[in-house]
């Protein structure tokens, strides 16, 4: 049997990077270079942002992080599965896991932006409680962009 394990990790993380790399290689397989929103890691405030990796058996198969948007809100940034490994619910623990830690930290709401070249993510993301809202940030004049948020619950 698999085994899963989610690892929280640092912005100059390797394997992250590695895993970003192949999400940008497949957005740009479905956009245009020119709508692709990118993590520009030599950001100072990317350090403020949680990531978390995904390893299958000790394999980095999937990623995700959470950006501060102010004290109540953070934004879904860089998710992804590797495509050889979706469809076997790590998507679903991966989003468990970043919610849970965006609760830890007082988080009430979490957006995130998405397209229409992207069904799978679109499916995912509805099937776990986000609902379409306006476009938010530097996705506000994206008329390509679909957004999404969901309020957390309070776990108790």
């Amino acid at each position: 049997m698999s085994k899963l394990t989610i690892v929280k990790v640092k912005s100059d993380h390797a394997d992250l990077h590695e895993l970003i790399q192949r999400l940008d290689e497949d957005l740009l397989e479905r956009y245009p270079a020119d709508e692709i929103y990118l993590v520009d890691f030599s950001n100072p405030k990317v350090k403020e942002m949680i990531f978390a990796v995904v390893y299958l058996d000790e394999k980095p198969v999937a990623c995700g992080g959470l950006r501060p948007i102010d004290a109540e809100e953070m934004e879904l940034k860089r998710f992804y599965v590797d495509s050889s490994y979706r469809r076997q619910g790590i998507a679903v623990s991966l989003l468990a896991f970043l919610e849970g830690e965006a609760r830890k930290r007082g988080t009430v709401r979490i957006k995130l932006e998405t397209g229409a070249a992207q069904p799978e993510a679109i499916a995912l993301y509805t099937k776990q409680g986000y609902e379409p809202i306006e476009r938010f940030g530097e996705y506000e004049e994206d008329e390509n962009s679909l957004c999404y948020g969901k309020k957390l619950t309070v776990s108790l």
